[in-house]
Order: structure tokens, then sequence, then C-alpha cells
């Protein structure tokens, strides 16, 4: 049954920095979030249409044009802050750190990111054989590969898809997504990151984790867990949503 908003409620409002070209995590956050009485998340944008490793697709994620958005989450008086994309699993992990104390600084609101999130999700669940499956480039996804070994978690297989246009991410069907978990997990992955929040694989997650018997930890889901363990909320709500649900953050 679905639960009712109530004044007992502790209200928790989660804000999510939003890439412009992105049209899967909003309406997929806003789903899992569903029936979950006094949760609420609130979304600012900015411009990103191109995910590559030249100068113009890089200089995209200047944290000049990102603090902006998130003052504006601010305003709505947020529990907690995500940058609701995974640039710094080829910018450097240190990019999103910086990130998140400089919004921190000027909100006062403690702030995630997408791959922080799901480095912590892999740490807490004790995964030692993480795929990771992508839409992106080959020189992205070598560059995600090297990123992901500085912080201890050597990919142990990926699949991706050679795309390069955001837009397009949000047009891969659910069934190719699917497609490749399978291909990593038959390579013995014991958990695999759908890492990109413009792909459609939260749903995904809790049924093939049943199917394979592995982790699937979906970028948009775990940016969510994370934000909402952040805000004080009971991440036990969405457990529905997969195994990371009812697993806490392990911070190193």
């Amino acid at each position: 049954m679905e639960r009712s908003w109530s004044m007992s409620v502790l209200r928790k409002r989660l804000g999510m920095i939003t890439p412009s070209s992105n049209s899967v995590l909003e309406p997929v956050t806003s789903a899992m979030l569903h029936g979950v009485a006094g949760t609420t998340a609130h979304f600012s944008r900015f411009r990103v249409t191109e995910i590559a490793l030249d100068a113009a697709a890089l200089n995209q994620f200047d944290a000049s044009v990102m603090l902006p958005a998130a003052d504006l989450l601010a305003d709505a008086k947020v529990d907690a802050i995500a940058w609701n994309g995974t640039s710094a699993s080829w910018l450097g992990i240190g990019r999103d750190r910086r990130l998140c104390a400089a919004i921190t600084a000027r909100t006062g609101v403690p702030t995630t990111t997408s791959t922080l999130a799901c480095i912590e999700a892999a740490r807490a669940l004790g995964a030692e054989r993480v795929g990771l499956v992508s839409p992106y480039t080959d020189d992205v996804q070598r560059r995600i590969a090297d990123v992901w070994a500085e912080e201890g978690i050597t990919p142990h297989a990926e699949r991706h898809l050679g795309l390069r246009d955001n837009f397009s991410f949000g047009e891969v069907a659910p069934v190719t997504i699917a497609d490749m978990i399978r291909a990593v997990a038959a390579e013995g992955a014991d958990a695999v990151v759908i890492l990109c929040t413009n792909l459609d694989g939260a749903a995904l997650a809790a049924p093939l984790e049943r199917e394979l018997d592995i982790a699937v930890l979906d970028s948009v889901a775990v940016t969510l867990w994370r934000t909402l363990e952040l805000a004080g909320g009971d991440i036990a709500t969405l457990a529905e949503w997969g195994r990371i649900f009812q697993t806490s953050a392990v911070i190193k």
C-alpha cells in the first residue's frame, strides 16, 4: 500500500545536479521515490551534450558552471546534494572530492556524486571483481578503467557501446543494457556498475541480481542511495530496488 504524506513524517529534500541532455535520471529517481513518504527529489541543470576526452567536452564539467546549479538547489533547503553524473570517472576522482567540498562550503549541505557513490557502493558490498558497463567510447572507457584502478578498483570485465552524444545514451534499450550486464557477469564479475546516469538500468538491478547472483549497481539508483543516506533518510524504504539499499556506505 502506498504510504501517505503526514505532518509527522520528517521531510527529506534531495537536490540533484543534472546534465542538461539527460532524459533518464529525473523520471527514474522520481519513480523510485514514489510512495516513499516525505522524500522528494529536486533538480538543477547545466549544459552537457557529449562525452569525450577533447577539451571542449571536458570543459563542460568546470566547477564554475556546476556551482551555480548547487546554489539554486540550496534555495529549496535541500538536505543533501548530488552531482548526478559520472564525469570524475574519466576526469579523476579528485575533481569530485573538490567539487563536493566547494558545494558544502558555500551551501552548508552535505554533498556526493555518482562516481563517488558507485565506488562507495562497490566497497560497501565487498566487491572484488567489478564489471563496468557504459555507453562510452573506447578511449573514455580506457580512461575510466585507469581512474578506477587508482582507487583500488581495477575493472575485472567491461562492455561499452562506443557512443559520444549524451542524449543518445538515454535511447539505449534496457534489453541492451541487460545483455551487457550478463556478458560481464559471465566473465566472473561479482558486481556490475552501470556507469552512466543516462542509461535506463535502475529497474534491471533487482531482477538481474536474482538471476545472476551478483550485485548490480545502477548509477542513478546508487546516487539516490548515497544522497538519501547523507540526508538522514531511510535507505531500506527502497530495498526492492536492489541489494545496495540494504547496505550502508563505508567511507575511506
